[in-house]
């Protein structure tokens, strides 16, 4: 899957996010829409993580999926 196929399926894909990262609320769910950018913002914010890891961990998110 890539970013875009993130952005398309989101309504599909966004359950399985929610699993991952479950700290993540429907509204920031809601507000990501798909956007990579603003996935890797919120699980910054919410898991204290570097924007590396927080892309690092979306790109295997994406490859699993």
């Amino acid at each position: 899957m890539n970013s875009d196929t993130l952005k398309g399926n989101w309504e599909q894909v966004k359950g399985h996010v929610q699993k991952k990262w479950g700290e993540l609320t429907n509204d920031e769910l809601d507000e990501i829409n798909g956007n990579r950018k603003i996935l890797a913002g919120k699980i910054q914010e919410r898991y204290g993580r570097a924007r590396d890891e927080a892309e690092r961990e979306i790109d295997e998110f994406e490859t699993s999926y």
